[in-house]
C-alpha cells in the first residue's frame, strides 16, 4: 500500500498540479513534502531526509559552477532527436538552463510546470529556456508531453553535461533501495546503471559564454521561485 502512494506522489496528478497552482513554487514544494510526510512511515521518510542532509553538508553545490565561470558548451538531442546547441541558442539571446532529476520527480515536475507559466515571459525578455536530465530520450518526451512544455526537454546521457557544471552525484545505496522499492528505478529512466543524478540547478548565461546567475540546490526539495529567474534574466537581458 506505502509503495503505491508513494507512486503516486512522485508522479503527481493533474489534479493535484491545478489544486496548487495558485501558490508560490516553493509553497507548492513544502505542499508535496508535507502530503509525503502524512502517507508514509517516519521511518522510511528517515532515508531520505538523511540523504538530502548528507547532500547538503557535502559541499557538492558550492564546488558547481557559479556566476563568473564558463559555462560549458553543449550538444543535446530532446524526445523527438533534434539535436539542440547552446552555442546556436545563445547567438540569439541569454539562455535559462534547468538541471532536473527525472520525470518520476514530483519536485521536479512541478518545477517544470512553474516554468511554463513564465516561459512567455522569458521569451519576451530575448532568452531561451531548456531543461536537462539524465533520462532517455523517450522519457524526456513523455516528460514534454505530460505537462505540454513549450520548451526544449533535452536528454544528457550518463550525466555527460551535468558533470562539466560540476552537479553529479552517486545517490546512496539505502535510498536507492528505497526507491527500487516504489518502483522508481533509475536505471530504467537513465538508460544506464549509475544510480547518478545531477543536483537541482538553475543557470542563466549570457550570450558571450559566462554564467551570469545560478541556483544550485543540494536539497531537493528546494527551487528558485520563476519570479526570481525572471528578475536575474531582467538584469542581463
Amino acid at each position: 500500500m506505502y509503495s503505491r502512494l508513494i507512486y503516486l506522489f512522485f508522479s503527481v496528478s493533474p489534479c493535484l498540479r491545478g489544486e496548487m497552482k495558485s501558490m508560490s513554487l516553493q509553497l507548492q514544494l513544502d505542499s508535496l513534502t508535507a502530503k509525503l510526510r502524512a502517507m508514509v512511515p517516519a521511518e522510511r521518510l528517515a532515508t531520505v531526509d538523511r540523504a538530502a542532509e548528507e547532500m547538503v553538508h557535502s559541499g557538492l553545490a558550492a564546488r558547481a559552477l557559479q556566476p563568473g565561470d564558463k559555462a560549458p558548451q553543449f550538444e543535446l538531442p530532446d524526445g523527438d532527436g533534434m539535436l539542440w546547441r547552446s552555442e546556436e541558442l545563445l547567438r540569439s539571446g541569454p539562455l535559462v538552463i534547468v538541471f532536473y532529476r527525472g520525470r518520476w520527480c514530483a519536485y521536479c515536475n512541478t518545477q517544470l510546470a512553474a516554468l511554463q507559466e513564465v516561459h512567455k515571459q522569458i521569451a519576451d525578455a530575448g532568452a531561451s529556456l531548456v531543461a536537462i536530465s539524465p533520462q532517455t530520450q523517450k522519457h524526456s518526451y513523455m516528460t514534454r508531453d505530460m505537462h505540454k512544455l513549450r520548451f526544449p526537454v533535452l536528454s544528457d546521457a550518463g550525466n555527460q553535461v551535468a558533470r562539466k557544471f560540476g552537479l553529479v552525484y552517486r545517490m546512496p545505496a539505502d535510498l536507492q533501495t528505497l526507491y527500487e522499492s516504489i518502483m522508481t528505478k533509475l536505471p530504467g529512466y537513465n538508460g544506464d546503471q549509475s544510480w547518478e543524478l545531477p543536483l537541482a540547478a538553475t543557470y542563466i548565461v549570457r550570450k558571450d559564454g559566462s554564467i551570469s546567475w545560478a541556483k544550485v540546490d543540494a536539497d531537493w526539495r528546494q527551487r528558485p521561485e520563476p519570479e526570481e529567474v525572471l528578475r536575474a534574466l531582467t538584469s542581463v537581458a
